[in-house]
């Protein structure tokens, strides 16, 4: 499995007057972890628009068990589970002092044709090379 762990820290202006993270911000730090985890194959935001496709967000799932709050240090580990037809990314936050899981989630990604607007069924061959696999 392809992952990555960062650290953050929840800054005052990401949370509400209870001083707990507002939960449009976790979408934020997923993110930034999953920019770091494409970043970590050579097929960062950039490098998929270079290679003619974007690659857009169609679903997104986030489960709260324990909220974050100012000031919290938390780690994200981002890991990619599918490739083939789509992108998959499970996500897990992690208290970093207790390693307490705080949320879990995913997103799912499709590629798009960034010239034609069209949806790719399957992932392009672009990803796969990034990725190590044989076609």
């Amino acid at each position: 499995m392809i992952y990555v762990e960062i650290e953050l820290e929840v800054p005052f202006h990401d949370v509400d007057i209870i001083r707990v993270a507002w939960h449009g911000h976790y979408a934020k730090y997923m993110e930034i972890a999953r920019c770091k985890l494409m970043d970590s194959i050579d097929y960062g935001i950039i490098a998929m628009e270079e290679s003619g496709f974007i690659w857009p967000v169609i679903d997104m799932r986030i489960r709260y068990a324990h909220p974050l709050k100012f000031g919290q240090t938390f780690k994200i580990r981002a890991t990619l589970v599918e490739w083939e037809n789509r992108l998959k990314v499970d996500y897990v936050f992690l208290d970093s002092q207790t390693s307490k899981r705080l949320t879990k989630a995913y997103t799912i990604q499709v590629a798009v044709d960034k010239n034609t607007g069209e949806m790719q069924y399957a992932s392009p061959s672009v990803l796969l090379e990034k990725l190590g696999i044989p076609e």
